[in-house]
């Protein structure tokens, strides 16, 4: 039998698989745990996933589809868990290793993000934000159209340039970025504009904020300031609140390029994500991008899923998180 011809036997029978009551309990008790009380994220629906299929040892759409009311198939891919780790040198510095490419025949659980493939570098989705009416004048070059194609499926072979799990749609580069930092999925379907950034923040050297925050140009160009609760950002409310252009401000955001990397896997190990006491923060930029902040009570920084966390010098940090009481 051709590797093809078993490959979609085995899915079909996959698929037709049907966990028992007692897995169902098990994987309901788990996603009612605390630390995933968060807002229905494409990142949780993404973990919450990866438990069932961890549990099964394989990835059945059509369990995936039951517990979670919608198909695994769009923005799903796999990376090696711990690939991202990040390590602290001699100097401080922590080293971002590139993301490592999955081995199907490991039979390894995995970590599912949203990915495009641009000059053999994996750019994920990004914590910067723009708004579909602005896409287009953030639009610069195009550097390539993507092929989809990967999936909980497919192996290294499948992770060649442009090759995607976002389907196929245009790579543009982004006004005022450097491509080897952000690129822009376009595309537009009868009139409506579709469009996302990616970033790459794999296979990097961390010394302080800036070289991270740096590739942001935030300096000068912070048009306005909102945070949000924890409570809100978890319920998805939406509750922002404006933060005035003053010292707390301007202090924080220079503190934050002086801020001292701390590997993120030994503080998530010991539950930084289990407490309560953040905030999210939330800077607008003059080109109409909005930059994404989560900011820990003990004086922490992380920016999207770097596998990195930033201790702000305590006095800035401190001023600024006095300032966003309601």
């Amino acid at each position: 039998m051709k590797e093809d011809q078993f490959r979609t036997l085995y899915k079909k029978a996959v698929d037709s698989m049907k966990p028992g009551e007692e897995m169902k309990k098990d994987l309901i008790d788990k996603l009612e745990q605390p630390q995933e009380r968060k807002r229905p994220r494409k990142t949780v629906y993404i973990a919450a996933s990866i438990v069932l299929a961890a549990g099964i040892g394989l990835a059945a759409p059509n369990i995936w589809q039951q517990l979670n009311g919608q198909s695994p198939q769009e923005q799903i891919a796999q990376v090696t868990p711990g690939s991202s780790n990040s390590g602290t040198n001699a100097s401080g510095s922590i080293v971002i290793p590139k993301v490592e490419l999955p081995d199907t025949k490991s039979g390894a659980m995995t970590d599912m993000i949203a990915l495009v493939v641009y000059k053999d570098n994996i750019y994920t989705q990004s914590a910067t934000r723009i708004n579909a009416a602005d896409a287009a004048a953030l639009r610069g070059d195009k550097l390539g159209r993507t092929t989809g194609g990967i999936d909980e499926w497919s192996g290294k072979d499948k992770y060649i340039e442009l090759a995607s799990n976002i389907g196929e749609t245009d790579i543009y580069s982004v006004k005022g970025y450097d491509s080897s930092f952000l690129i822009m999925s376009y595309s537009e379907i009868n009139g409506e504009v579709f469009a996302e950034l990616y970033e790459h923040t794999n296979g990097i050297t961390v010394n302080s904020g800036a070289d991270l925050f740096g590739k942001l140009n935030l300096e000068g160009r912070i048009t306005s300031a909102q945070w949000e609760s924890f409570d809100s950002w978890n319920n998805g409310q939406q509750q922002y609140t404006p933060l005035a252009d003053g010292e707390a401000l301007k202090g924080f955001l220079t503190a934050l390029q002086a801020a001292k990397p701390l590997a993120a896997e030994p503080l998530i190990e010991q539950g930084i994500y289990d407490s309560e006491d953040r905030k999210v923060f939330y800077l607008q930029l003059d080109d109409n991008a909005r930059v994404e902040l989560t900011l820990f009570g003990q004086g922490l920084v992380r920016y999207g899923q770097a596998p990195v966390f930033f201790e702000v010098e305590s006095g800035a940090f401190q001023q600024l998180w006095e300032s966003m009481k309601l």
